[in-house]
């Protein structure tokens, strides 16, 4: 989609990320802006009984429908967002874009109109299918969702896509005040039903930030009823072993003096896995394991992010596969009360981490890469001699594709082979130990 040249001009710009995402939403959904109304018909629109949000939450939370207009306005007057909408949406008057924006009356209108149909189209043209499991709908439109984490930028996107179509709702989505760049950037996210995670150095402020986070999630599921998701660490996990990290459940019960048990069992907490055919970071995330491997003081700069972020999502996805498990209220309160807060909260992790686990889907390519990783032939049956050869030759042209002048190519196939395996291996350790 995007030239070496382009990128090498730009590699310096902070809004690359913003121009990488609305230049391919031009492209993907040109028609959205000139056929806004008509777009608008095609969903139910609920009026929902505003509710005064506390203002401790002002800092983090998303926007709200009434002050949506002036954000819109403050928006449409900026020039740095002027520039990156022009740069994106060449050749569509700003005031057509500016129209479609005062026309929604709503954050959940806002992404039904735009994000729904540029994600409809990642979908079309850059994956086999989005599929959807769930095992309670009724609990799944208050929830918390805690899933795995694949994709900087696609995961919450295509959960939001999941949720619009089941619920017709979308979830608040936990992001990082890092990447949060330019002002212009942190309003058109909140716009977006996000609510910001702050990152503070202080450990007085991080603590702060963490309980104001974590009353903000118990307000929003309890009393708002508006299901959320974040990932279950903080971080992609490269290699695909999927771990909830336990310092993010202590901060969910932050909130209460209570009993951690009794705090976290109101969140209703949904473990949700999230699978991908292919992953087209692979070759970057083996990439970054070699350099930290080389280089122990190593660090990923901005622009590996974005490199990233584009990656996921102009690379081709193959099949896409959500799964949201019932809430896990019961099992956490079937918890031994006499444990350590400690014992306490690494036994809600594991309960996360068993049924995300479970609920992979699975494709040729996690069978082969099982088998080339760990020898075992059990799963031989999986895919065809033609998968096997097409697979062979994905795997060696990911490898190729590692930049680096002293790639050690037998290192980059067992980290690919790795991240393709390791969820087949935690399936099978976790429906062992059922």
């Amino acid at each position: 989609m995007f030239t070496g040249k382009w990128q090498k001009e730009k590699k310096n710009d902070k809004n690359i990320t913003l121009f990488c995402f609305l230049k391919y939403f031009a492209v993907s959904c040109n028609i959205v802006i000139n056929h806004f109304s008509e777009i608008q018909k095609l969903f139910k629109h609920k009026k929902t009984k505003a509710m005064i949000i506390p203002a401790e939450y002002d800092e983090i939370r998303p926007y709200t429908p009434e002050e949506l207009p002036q954000v819109f306005e403050e928006l449409i007057a900026d020039p740095e967002f002027q520039a990156a909408i022009g740069h994106a949406f060449k050749g569509m008057p700003f005031e057509n874009i500016a129209a479609a924006m005062r026309a929604s009356k709503s954050n959940l209108e806002f992404q039904k109109a735009l994000v729904y149909p540029f994600l409809q189209g990642v979908i079309q043209k850059l994956s086999s299918g989005l599929t959807v499991s769930y095992d309670n709908k009724e609990n799944m439109a208050k929830s918390l969702c805690i899933s795995n984490h694949r994709d900087i930028i696609m995961d919450s996107a295509f959960l939001c896509i999941v949720f619009v179509n089941t619920v017709d709702n979308t979830v608040e989505i936990a992001i990082g005040d890092n990447l949060l760049i330019r002002p212009w950037i942190k309003k058109l996210v909140r716009v977006n039903r996000s609510f910001i995670v702050k990152r503070s150095p202080g450990i007085r402020e991080m603590l702060a930030a963490s309980k104001n986070l974590s009353s903000y999630i118990h307000y929003t599921i309890t009393e708002r009823q508006q299901p959320i998701w974040i990932a279950q660490r903080e971080g992609r996990a490269k290699d695909s072993n999927d771990r909830t990290q336990e310092g993010l459940i202590k901060m969910f019960s932050m909130y209460s003096k209570e009993d951690i048990i009794d705090a976290l069992k109101v969140l209703n907490i949904a473990p949700t896995t999230i699978s991908y055919e292919y992953d087209p970071c692979d070759y970057l995330k083996a990439k970054e394991f070699q350099q930290k491997r080389d280089n122990p003081e190593w660090k990923k700069s901005p622009m590996d992010d974005l490199i990233n972020m584009q990656t996921g999502m102009f690379g081709y996805k193959g099949g896409i596969h959500y799964h949201i498990a019932d809430c896990i209220n019961d099992e956490i309160d079937a918890i031994d009360r006499s444990l350590g807060k400690n014992e306490k909260t690494a036994a809600v992790a594991r309960i996360i981490d068993k049924h995300i686990h479970r609920n992979y889907k699975f494709w040729a390519i996690n069978y082969y890469f099982y088998e080339l990783l760990t020898g075992d032939t059990r799963f031989a049956d999986r895919y065809t001699p033609e998968e096997k050869a097409k697979l062979d030759a994905y795997l060696q042209g990911q490898i190729e594709k590692v930049d680096l002048p002293n790639r050690d190519d037998d290192f980059c196939r067992t980290k690919i082979l790795e991240m393709y395996a390791n969820p087949v291996i935690n399936y099978l350790k976790a429906c062992a130990n059922d």
